[in-house]
């Protein structure tokens, strides 16, 4: 069976069309399935979405801008499912990635298998205000990692995310929101995870993953969600905003960046173990049309380089030096954007990524000008952006992205 996720939804639409009670609110961007039981035990929602882009980078060799390097790529290629099972108080939400970049990461720690799946995880809203999650999912970090790579108002993420983000992790995560008078709300997150990122298979080789975050609204909440959505497409008549704060321990982590990065693998085959503690600090602010949104991350270990049991570092089976080393260090990102009343938006990002000194690795920056033209939303744009990067001070590269998204 060559193509099994393709057969699935094959099936889904057979089945959906023959036996669902309703199928309404189908307009383009709101899924191309609602199907709802008779009996009102489940619901399916079924929306795919994929991102295709163009890219072209000029590398500076010390001198001059060598010739550009191109490529055309699909990013991301995803399906998605979600709904409620048993009453609607009981919501899942599975999604799966079909794209090279969206199942790369095949190792033994995963049976060697693609890895196709990106969220498989159930909400139970049991008591008021509270809601319990297991299974895999985003963890609660920084705000642009927990953004839909659907809802960017950029090409792709900033290096504070690429190089800081603690991602997706299996897991069980407790939420609860509360009023604190007025239009004032305030958030916690509590999660507790394996430690080792996505659809790790074979055990837990390191310790657990904490994740407490809390987040504040003084302005009351934005319109659809828009706290953990880029541009102010709404166009919120009064200010919005969300200021938010993450802690994370990820105790005798075994990968360079936190549950992320490469295994540190010893000469005997075992994992070098440091506890690993990542910080955020974020927030989101929209206007009649400006947004804003800000972070700062800082990660630190224990003992970052990676030591063999006598201390030396370590080395590889063939007794080669590994030199892995945990990339600690702090990173800033600052972006603000103005959308037109012809749903134009044009765009800037700062992003600095400063590691410690005994990672060996310079600090970066990178400058970036955007314009997206929002056709419905986010669910069908074309975006393009330029970016100026730097490296420990001296020209880096240059780099122009051009693509679109398709989200049914």
């Amino acid at each position: 069976m060559k193509h099994p996720y393709l057969l699935l939804v094959v099936a889904l639409i057979l089945f959906g069309t023959t036996n669902a009670q309703e199928i309404s609110d189908t307009s383009f961007g709101k899924g191309m399935i609602n199907f709802v039981a008779k009996d009102s035990s489940f619901s399916v929602k079924f929306a795919p979405r994929f991102q295709v882009r163009y890219m072209a980078d000029w590398q500076h060799d010390g001198d001059n801008y060598g010739s550009a390097e191109q490529n055309f790529l699909v990013r991301r290629a995803r399906l998605k499912f979600d709904g409620f099972v048993f009453n609607p108080r009981i919501k899942y939400k599975i999604e799966l990635g079909l794209s090279n970049r969206d199942i790369s990461g095949a190792n033994q720690f995963n049976r060697n298998t693609p890895r196709y799946i990106l969220d498989a995880v159930i909400k139970w809203n049991f008591y008021e205000n509270f809601e319990l999650w297991a299974g895999q999912t985003k963890l609660p970090g920084n705000v642009e990692r927990v953004v839909s790579s659907g809802n960017l108002q950029f090409i792709d993420r900033s290096i504070l995310n690429s190089r800081f983000n603690i991602d997706r992790d299996a897991g069980i995560q407790l939420r609860h929101h509360t009023n604190l008078g007025g239009d004032f709300f305030i958030r916690e997150k509590i999660a507790v995870s394996q430690g080792e990122g996505r659809n790790v298979t074979q055990g837990n080789e390191g310790g657990l993953q904490y994740t407490a975050r809390l987040e504040l609204l003084p302005f009351g909440w934005f319109k659809s969600g828009g706290d953990y959505s880029q541009s102010d497409l709404k166009r919120e008549s009064t200010p919005k905003l969300m200021i938010g704060a993450t802690y994370d321990y990820n105790q005798d982590a075994v990968k360079t960046r936190s549950n992320l990065g490469s295994y540190m693998f010893l000469s005997d085959g075992s994992l070098y173990e440091t506890d690993q503690s990542t910080i955020f600090v974020d927030a989101m602010f929209k206007y009649k049309g400006f947004s804003f949104m800000g972070e700062y991350a800082n990660r630190d270990a224990d003992n970052p380089v990676a030591v063999e049991a006598n201390g030396s570092p370590a080395v590889d089976s063939d007794g080669l030096p590994t030199g892995d080393v945990v990339l600690i260090g702090n990173s800033i990102n600052l972006q603000a954007a103005y959308l037109f009343e012809n749903n134009y938006e044009i765009a800037a990002r700062f992003s600095t990524a400063d590691y410690d000194a005994i990672t060996g690795r310079a600090m970066e920056e990178q400058y970036t000008l955007g314009v997206s033209r929002y056709v419905v939303g986010h669910k069908l744009k074309v975006q393009s952006d330029f970016t100026y990067g730097t490296a420990g001070g001296n020209a880096d590269f240059l780099e122009f992205r051009i693509g679109f998204d398709v989200h049914l």
